[in-house]
C-alpha cells in the first residue's frame, strides 16, 4: 500500500539528480582516472579470455591454419564433454579429492590467521612485534617449488620429522608420509596454512588497528582483563571482516590448488592427490583434449559462482552483512 501511495519524482527532481551525479563524477574525475588502468587490465586479462569458453562446447582440434580459424570452425557438440566428465569414473575421485583437500585447508587455514593476528596484537614491544610479523609473512613469498622441496626433505624417511619421532620413541621405523594417500590431504592442508597464515593475518591486523581505542578504555574501566577485551571487543569488531573473507573462501572451495599438488604428488598417491586443476592440466594440455579441459574448468567456475552467490545471500539474511 505504501509503495502504491509513493509518487514518482517530478521531471525537475529527476533531472536534478542526474545533474548531481554528473557533477559528482566530474569532481572525482582524478579518482576515476586512477582506477582506469585496473579496470582496463581486468577487462583485457580477466573478461577478454572468456571467449575461449566456447571451446568447451566444441570438438576443438588445432589442426592446420590459424588458431582463430580452427577455433571458430570446430564442430559444435553442445554439452558432450560435460556429460563425458560426469559419466566417466574419474568424476567421483576428482570431486572427492578436491573437496577433501579444500575443506581441510579451509577448516585449518581459515581460523589460523585470525588466531595469529590476535596473538600478534597482544605481543608487547614494537621491535619484537615487527620481527614476529615479518617472520610470519616470509613463507608466503617462497615459491611452491622451494616450499615443496622443504616439505619433501622434512617428511622423507631420513627427514627431521621421522628422526624426531624415532628419537622420542614414538615410532619404530620411519613413516612414509608422502606415500600415504590419506596423509597427503593433511600435508596439503598444513602446508597451505603454513605458507599463507602470516600473509592473510595482515587483513585482520589492519582491521584490529581500526578499532576505536575508546572501546578498550571503556572495557578496562569496567575491569575487563586482556582476555575479556580480546573476546568482547576485538573479536566482535572483526566480525564483518571474517564474514566477507569466509564468503570468498567458500567460493574457492573447488579451487584446491595446483602447484602444491603437482609438485608433491607421485604415482603412489595419485589416487588421492589428483584435483580438478591437475586433472584439467593433464587432460587439457598434456593429452591434447583441449575441449574436455575447458569443460571441466568451466564446471568448476560455475559451481564457484553459485557458491559465492548462495553464501552471500545467506550471510545477508542471517548477519545483515554481505559482499554486495
Amino acid at each position: 500500500m505504501e509503495a502504491s501511495l509513493k509518487k514518482p519524482p517530478s521531471p525537475a527532481i529527476a533531472t536534478s539528480r542526474k545533474t548531481g551525479k554528473w557533477k559528482k563524477m566530474k569532481q572525482q574525475k582524478i579518482l576515476y582516472l586512477m582506477i582506469l588502468p585496473a579496470f582496463l587490465c581486468t577487462l583485457v586479462f580477466a573478461y577478454g579470455p572468456m571467449f575461449g569458453l566456447y571451446m568447451a562446447f566444441t570438438n576443438y582440434s588445432p589442426g592446420g591454419g590459424s588458431f582463430f580459424g580452427s577455433f571458430f570452425h570446430s564442430e559444435f557438440v553442445g554439452a558432450q564433454w560435460f556429460r563425458y566428465f560426469f559419466e566417466n569414473g574419474d568424476f567421483y575421485k576428482i570431486m572427492r579429492n578436491t573437496l577433501a583437500q579444500s575443506l581441510l585447508s579451509l577448516l585449518i587455514g581459515f581460523p589460523a590467521p585470525i588466531v595469529l593476528a590476535l596473538l600478534i596484537n597482544e605481543v608487547g614491544g614494537g621491535l619484537f612485534k615487527r620481527f614476529v610479523q615479518t617472520v610470519s609473512y616470509l613463507p608466503h613469498f617462497i615459491s611452491w617449488v622451494i616450499a615443496a622441496n622443504i616439505i619433501v626433505t622434512l617428511l622423507s624417511s631420513q627427514g627431521a620429522i621421522n628422526e624426531l619421532l624415532m628419537a622420542l620413541h614414538l615410532v619404530d621405523k620411519p613413516i612414509q608420509f608422502l606415500q600415504n594417500g590419506h596423509a597427503f590431504w593433511g600435508i596439503i592442508a598444513l602446508s597451505n596454512t603454513w605458507k599463507d597464515m602470516g600473509f592473510n593475518a595482515i587483513i585482520y591486523l589492519a582491521a584490529i588497528a581500526g578499532i576505536n581505542p575508546e572501546l578498550y578504555e571503556a572495557a578496562r574501566v569496567d575491569g575487563a582483563s586482556r582476555w575479556r577485551q580480546m573476546w568482547n571487543v576485538t573479536l566482535p569488531s572483526l566480525k564483518p571482516t571474517i564474514v566477507i573473507l569466509s564468503i570468498l573462501a567458500v567460493g574457492n572451495v573447488l579451487n584446491a590448488g595446483f602447484d602444491q599438488q603437482y609438485l608433491l604428488q607421485n604415482t603412489t598417491v595419485l589416487e588421492y592427490s589428483d584435483v580438478i586443476d591437475t586433472y584439467t592440466y593433464r587432460y587439457g594440455l598434456q593429452n591434447g583434449m583441449f575441449s574436455y579441459g575447458a569443460a571441466v574448468g568451466l564446471f568448476k567456475s560455475v559451481i564457484a559462482f553459485i557458491l559465492v552467490v548462495a553464501v552471500n545471500a545467506w550471510s545477508r539474511k542471517v548477519n545483515q552483512q554481505s559482499l554486495y
